[in-house]
């Protein structure tokens, strides 16, 4: 687990196919800066790497401070973190997936005018031996070299991402970041963050580590829930997380369970986002989910195809990390560790 206080990082802001941190003979535009002859606007790329899936956000710098617009916001799971839990490698296969994602989103960033891009590997590649075979290609890929984030990074940036324009009175807030091979959760404020913890948890990790049955068998149900709360205990001990005003939630399965909850035909981002997910909505949604093949699940309106067969372990992460903190409500956000490191590039901060 890595917990304490969040250090900061330097952000790798180029242009494609420039030099990560190069200067401005490279193409780089400082970040916070104009891009010239085009009337104050500011287009930056950010690429988030997990254990499922790569997504891409172009946003641009409105007229106002503090304000972001998207461009282009895309997902693909690729699983990248397909058996590193088992091997503590990344398969050849899951890095061929990866890295032909990476190369139609550098065409999508070249299309758009993008003028800094970031990239972020999390979970999937701190865990690999052969990290520095993805890192290699993703920067041939993409063209820019990816930082490989501590969990402690991967906090603060999806803590800045999913509290940009909360309200005073929604501070200090915890954010819990359920990702494919780890569980982030970030405590703050608008000044900063006071408390974090990365565990290894996640959609992807229990769903290789324990359910080998379809649907998962009650046994293998309660391995995860073992997993789930020793992971709690863990948090417990460095997160004083009674302490928030608001409890939010990041990435897929809670998205997910957010669309499940309200009984969405498709997945719909704007009614998805910053929707309150009840406790008692987490439990029904999770024992649907636990009940259902993959197949099933795969048929149900809001659901992506490349996320049908990690959901159950997803949903049941939501659950057991609400009961066990007793939240009676946490709020889905689509915003996230992508806004993080967009917002990196246009204010300069890291």
């Amino acid at each position: 687990m890595t917990t304490g206080a969040v250090p900061g990082g330097t952000p790798g802001g180029t242009v494609p196919g420039g030099a990560p941190g190069g200067g401005a003979a490279d193409g780089v535009v400082a970040p916070g800066g104009t891009v010239p002859g085009d009337a104050g606007r500011y287009r930056v790329a950010a690429v988030d790497c997990g254990t499922n899936a790569v997504r891409l956000l172009v946003a641009e710098a409105g007229q106002a401070p503090g304000q972001l617009r998207d461009v282009d916001r895309r997902m693909e799971i690729v699983r990248l973190g397909q058996g590193v839990d088992a091997t503590g490698r990344l398969a050849p296969e899951a890095l061929a997936r990866t890295l032909r994602a990476l190369r139609g989103y550098r065409d999508i960033i070249d299309a758009t005018g993008a003028r800094a891009v970031r990239m972020v590997a999390t979970s999937a590649t701190r865990d690999a031996a052969n990290a520095a075979e993805f890192v290699a290609g993703a920067a041939g890929a993409l063209g820019v070299k990816p930082e490989v984030l501590t969990g402690a990074e991967e906090a603060r940036l999806s803590f800045a991402g999913a509290t940009a324009g909360l309200a005073a009175a929604a501070m200090p807030s915890l954010v819990i970041d359920i990702g494919g091979g780890s569980t982030e959760f970030v405590l703050g404020d608008a000044a900063s963050v006071t408390a974090a913890a990365s565990v290894d948890i996640g959609c992807v990790r229990l769903t290789e580590r324990h359910f080998r049955s379809d649907p998962p068998t009650a046994a293998e149900t309660a391995a995860a829930c073992r997993d789930i709360d020793d992971a709690c205990a863990e948090v417990a001990a460095v997160v004083p997380a009674a302490s928030a005003g608001t409890v939010i939630g990041l990435a897929g399965s809670v998205t997910t369970v957010a669309a499940l909850a309200q009984g969405l035909s498709h997945y719909d981002p704007a009614r998805i986002h910053r929707y309150p997910v009840s406790a008692e909505a987490a439990r029904q949604q999770s024992g649907r989910l636990l009940q259902l093949t993959t197949a099933q699940r795969a048929r149900l309106g809001p659901m992506h195809p490349g996320r049908a067969d990690v959901i159950a372990a997803g949903a049941l992460i939501v659950s057991r990390v609400m009961d066990r903190f007793g939240f009676a409500t946490m709020v889905a956000s689509e915003h996230d560790i992508l806004d993080g490191l967009a917002w990196s590039l246009v204010t300069g901060r890291p």
